[in-house]
Order: C-alpha cells, then sequence, then structure tokens
C-alpha cells in the first residue's frame, strides 16, 4: 500500500471511529436557519407593526417611537452592520436607506432628516399577514418572497410586494439584513 493511500484509509477509519458515540453528551452546533424559524421572524414583524399603531393609538408617537425601537433593534441586523431596506411608500433620493435612523423614521415619522416620512406603522393597523412565494434556506441565511397584506382598523386590506433576507447571527437571533417592498404593479 503506498503512503498517501496508508495515509488516507487511517484518517477515514479514524472519522467513522470518531463520528460515533466517541463522547456520552457530543454537542452538535447548528446554525441552518429554518422554515419555522422564517416564519416566526415574520410573523413577530408584522405581530410588531400591529403593536406600533396601537401605542401610538393609545400613548402617543414617543410611545409608538419607543416600541417601534424595540421591534427594529429585535428584528433588523443593525448591529451586524447595514440592512438592505427599501420601504414601499419612500421615494427618491432616500427610496433606499441602509441605517437603523432611517428604518426608524420610515416606520413612525418624526425625523427632520426623513422629512417626507409620515409614519407608515402609524396607519391604524389590525393585522398583518404574510404569503411566501418562495422560501429560499441556505446554512445560516434565508430569502423569501411573496406579498404580506395589512387590515386597518376600518377593514381595509393593503398588499404589498415582499422580499426578505435573513441571517442568523451568533446566538441565534434570526434578523433581518435585507427588506424590500414595493406596491404591485396594476394596468
Amino acid at each position: 500500500m503506498k503512503k498517501s493511500s496508508f495515509v488516507q484509509a487511517a484518517m477515514l477509519t479514524a472519522g467513522v471511529a470518531l463520528s460515533g458515540a466517541a463522547f456520552a453528551n457530543t454537542a452538535v452546533v447548528n446554525s441552518n436557519i429554518t422554515e419555522a424559524e422564517v416564519l416566526k421572524a415574520q410573523q413577530m414583524w408584522g405581530n410588531a407593526v400591529v403593536q406600533i399603531s396601537k401605542d401610538f393609538e393609545s400613548g402617543g408617537l414617543d410611545k409608538a417611537k419607543k416600541t417601534a425601537q424595540a421591534a427594529l433593534d429585535a428584528a433588523y441586523a443593525y448591529d451586524m452592520g447595514p440592512v438592505l431596506f427599501k420601504p414601499t411608500l419612500a421615494a427618491l433620493p432616500q427610496n433606499i436607506r441602509s441605517t437603523e435612523e432611517g428604518a426608524l423614521a420610515y416606520f413612525v415619522g418624526g425625523n427632520k432628516q426623513f422629512p417626507n416620512d409620515s409614519g407608515f406603522a402609524l396607519k391604524g393597523w389590525r393585522n398583518v399577514e404574510s404569503k411566501n412565494a418562495v422560501i429560499h434556506l441556505n446554512g445560516n441565511t434565508a430569502l423569501t418572497m411573496g406579498n404580506v397584506s395589512f387590515t386597518d382598523k376600518n377593514g381595509k386590506v393593503t398588499t404589498v410586494d415582499k422580499t426578505w433576507g435573513y441571517v442568523k447571527d451568533s446566538a441565534g437571533n434570526v434578523k433581518i439584513v435585507l427588506h424590500h417592498s414595493s406596491l404591485p404593479y396594476t394596468n
């Protein structure tokens, strides 16, 4: 047997032996994002939008802003770097934003840096439902594309096209790194 063949055979044998029950409490680490985690992240995002609306109605802009800030911290990966954020109702030149300040302004308005933002999440939303056309899972990242429907307190439904990108951070939290939203094309 050649030396390299012998080494390869020994490595394979050792690998087989080590992959068995070498330790009684073998730790297995898996940072892959699951479909259930993606669906939960979408549900949490929708619940946060509804809560921001309700807090605005019951406690004004300050309360809504605190809720929105907490939701952004929990849902988006700004702690990891810029987030690709393209909201539905943002015009040039502020239609694409990468900072948490820009996202917060979109959700609740009141920021002189973003004078056209009136606060998307302050519109009296009562239900947010995500319907995915595709969920693409790849290791610790995931992409989704589909529609999100927002129902206001009068029962009016607004549906947008939505693409989200997610990453699982080192603490196991699934966070948004890409948020693209647009109104569906109509003739």
